[in-house]
């Protein structure tokens, strides 16, 4: 496919690629972006772009005024960290960090960004003014609340916001999304059951906490079955068992840990699944004559599109790509993302872009060793961004 903005936009792709590539192989946890914070202002201020640092740590926001200075202001949102993963890939450009790597593809979404600004700035066809976030400590760290809560949409008022992921699997080049809840809100929990611990040649002198997490292991997923509405979509799953030492595998452990995470899409259910965990627990306990403790920490609500903005964000694509790109109701996914916390405050919507399939026809996902960030993707995902800012801020004609 060739069009004057594709075509404008792969001339030039050899130095986005360049850039994301320096990315990946320099990967920064949440709140370390220092490195590719650093870069990003950088290139926006070696592109004419005003740039302001230092939100939320090492957030950078782009500010690009159109031709017509318009009335219309809206945010293009990219997030920058990388994950404690060790990498697998033996790419050339592979991270250079051990134990960290870009797994999620936040450094292809940095580059499409920076991709789409540099062309925006080059020909700022468009009336009024887009903010281009540069957002830390996505994953699990809630970097995009702290921006939020730092007074982003007060320093940086705007109408809309919009978000890009990629979504390995999808097929290259198609768009997914949808009105209303679109990812679902996280909340960790965390029990701990206490008993006495003891012999474990002798069981019956002992308060056995370990019962009393086997049972609250096995009853912990009738909450989805036999609370939650058939209709409706939760997960629970255990991340985390721990008690006792390997090496002393005679002894019954005073104490057992568990750890897990909960998605919902909905207050109400969230609700019941909370109570039924803390029920479940405590019933388990009751039963082995042991303590427990329950700990409930939420982490990111639902990520909800509205439904002006999700309609627009689809045209763009449509727009670009053709009405058979796009997926106007695409599937919900029970992942979660801190893009919520800007849709909380501001109209928006977020999209997925397929990021296809690796080049010996693997699937890697997202979060795992192998993975990594599609190349084809910078033009089509910078294509997408340009095409929603012209429409968003179309000049008078």
């Amino acid at each position: 496919m060739t069009t004057p903005l594709l075509d404008a936009l792969r001339a030039q792709e050899a130095e986005i690629m360049a850039i994301r590539h320096d990315l990946h192989r320099h990967p920064e946890l949440a709140f370390k972006e220092f490195r590719t914070a650093a870069i990003v202002a950088e290139q926006l201020r070696g592109w004419g772009i005003e740039v302001s640092e230092g939100l939320a740590g090492t957030g950078v926001v782009g500010t690009l005024r159109g031709r017509d200075p318009g009335a219309g202001t809206i945010g293009l949102r990219a997030d920058m960290d990388a994950l404690p993963i060790h990498e697998a890939t033996g790419l050339p450009y592979a991270s250079v960090h051990d134990g960290v790597m870009h797994a999620c593809g936040h450094d292809g979404h940095t580059a499409m960004l920076l991709g789409a600004a540099r062309h925006l700035a080059s020909d700022p066809d468009f009336a009024g003014t887009v903010h281009f976030i540069f957002q830390p400590a996505e994953e699990g760290a809630g970097g995009g609340r702290l921006m939020v809560e730092q007074g982003l949409f007060d320093r940086f008022p705007c109408r809309a916001v919009y978000g890009l992921h990629n979504e390995p699997g999808l097929e290259l080049g198609r768009f997914g999304i949808r009105v209303g809840p679109m990812l679902a809100a996280m909340d960790d929990w965390r029990v701990l059951f206490c008993g006495t611990g003891g012999h474990g040649g002798r069981p019956h002198r002992a308060t056995d906490p370990t019962m009393a997490q086997a049972q609250f292991v096995l009853t912990l997923q009738s909450v989805i079955g036999r609370n939650i509405p058939g209709h409706e979509t939760a997960v629970i799953s255990v991340g985390h068992i721990g008690g006792g030492a390997p090496d002393a595998p005679n002894n019954i452990p005073a104490e057992v840990r568990l750890a897990g995470t909960m998605r919902t899409y909905r207050p109400e259910i969230r609700d019941i699944a909370i109570r039924r965990l803390h029920e479940l627990a405590e019933a388990a306990a009751s039963a082995h004559n042991c303590q427990v403790e329950v700990t409930i920490a939420s982490h990111y609500p639902p990520l909800v599109n509205s439904r002006d903005e999700t309609i627009r964000a689809a045209d763009a694509v449509a727009t670009v790509f053709g009405e058979g790109a796009v997926e106007r109701e695409f599937p919900q996914i029970t992942a979660a993302e801190d893009f919520a916390f800007m849709l909380r405050e501001t109209p928006g919507a977020f999209m997925l872009i397929g990021n296809g399939f690796a080049p010996d026809g693997a699937l890697h996902h997202v979060h795992t060793p192998h993975y990594d960030f599609n190349d084809a993707l910078l033009t089509l995902g910078s294509a997408y961004w340009v095409t929603l800012v012209r429409r968003e801020l179309q000049l008078a004609a």
